[in-house]
Formats: C-alpha cells, sequence, structure tokens
C-alpha cells in the first residue's frame, strides 16, 4: 500500500478531515487569498463556472443511494461529480498564476479521486450488485465518451432532483468563495 493511499484510506483522517473542513478552508483561504492574482480572475471564474455546471448536472441527474443513476452526465462518465469539482478549485488555483502549484493540484486530486472512487465502487457494487457491474462495463471511470452524446437520456435534467441533492447550495458557496477571496485580496494583498 502506497503512502497516497494510505492517506486518502485511512478512515480517521478522513473522519478528522471532514468534520474540521471548515476551519481548514479558513485557514487556507486567507493565505491563498493574498497571493491570487486578479488579473486571473475571469479565466478562474470561466473554469470553476465550468466545473459548476458539470456539478449541477450531476445534482439534477442523481438519486443517491436509491439507484444506478443511468442519465444526464451518467452516461458519459461514471464519476462526473469528481471531474466537475476538479475543474471548480482548479479555477480558484489558477488565481496563483503558477503551473507547478496547478500541476500539483492536479496530481494530489487525481491521487484523491481515484482513492476515493475505489472506495465509493466498492459500496456501489455491494449496494447495487449486477445493474452497477452492468453499468461499469458500459461506461467509463473517468474518461467521458463523447459518442453518449447522441443518447437523449443524457439532457436529463431534474430541477427537484437539484434542489434535493443541495446543488443551489454549491452554487452560492462558490460563489462566496470567490467574493471572499477577491475582498481578502483587496484588504490585505501580498
Amino acid at each position: 500500500m502506497n503512502l497516497l493511499q494510505r492517506i486518502f484510506s485511512h478512515r480517521t483522517t478522513r473522519r478528522f478531515l471532514k468534520r474540521t473542513r471548515y476551519l481548514w478552508f479558513v485557514l487556507v483561504l486567507v493565505p491563498f487569498a493574498r497571493y491570487i492574482r486578479p488579473e486571473l480572475m475571469p479565466l478562474a471564474i470561466g473554469v470553476s463556472a465550468f466545473g459548476q455546471l458539470i456539478q449541477a448536472w450531476c445534482f439534477a441527474s442523481l438519486v443517491k443511494d436509491r439507484e444506478v443513476s443511468i442519465r444526464g452526465p451518467y452516461l458519459m462518465v461514471r464519476n462526473p461529480m469528481y471531474l466537475g469539482r476538479f475543474f471548480l478549485i482548479l479555477g480558484l488555483v489558477l488565481l496563483l498564476g503558477n503551473a507547478w502549484i496547478a500541476l500539483g493540484y492536479t496530481v494530489l486530486y487525481y491521487a484523491y479521486m481515484y482513492y476515493r472512487v475505489k472506495r465509493e465502487e466498492a459500496r456501489l457494487r455491494r449496494r447495487h450488485g449486477e445493474e452497477y457491474e452492468a453499468f461499469c462495463r458500459k461506461v467509463r471511470r473517468f474518461l467521458p465518451s463523447l459518442g453518449a452524446l447522441r443518447d437523449p437520456h443524457v439532457r436529463f435534467f431534474n430541477k427537484g432532483m437539484f434542489l434535493e441533492n443541495n446543488g443551489h447550495w454549491n452554487i452560492v458557496l462558490t460563489i462566496v468563495v470567490y467574493a471572499a477571496v477577491y475582498a481578502v485580496h483587496r484588504v490585505w494583498p501580498a
């Protein structure tokens, strides 16, 4: 078992990070905001908005834990939520204007996503059995299949599911984060 797998699969560490995530957010946000390059804000917001669109589509297509969702973005890739989250956060990382930091983020996010998806897929296999196995044979894990765009079910978007899955709060949080980063940078620039 390699180091990253031990870190991302350690139950106590995951529980601790989840419970303290807001504290970590503030501890990272303030120093991060000091070093952003405000001229990169349009690019960053565009990349994050792309990720947010993917996540919104996921929230509007997913019935958590009750069924295997085979509609919307889940026809193109098994884990579109993680792909959307990658771009959402990448936008913020791009504000630093440093390609090495963006590359480091990409490597760490991939490791996180790989081990998280591995655990999640094992849980879904136990819960949904052959239905999930068939889904896995049809849809790729990480790389989207654009051929699925021909399927009419790919255009699925249910507002009720979106709200039930708190997609609106995800959008609000993204706006609040960008506003906070900009405000902190204006008040306390590097």
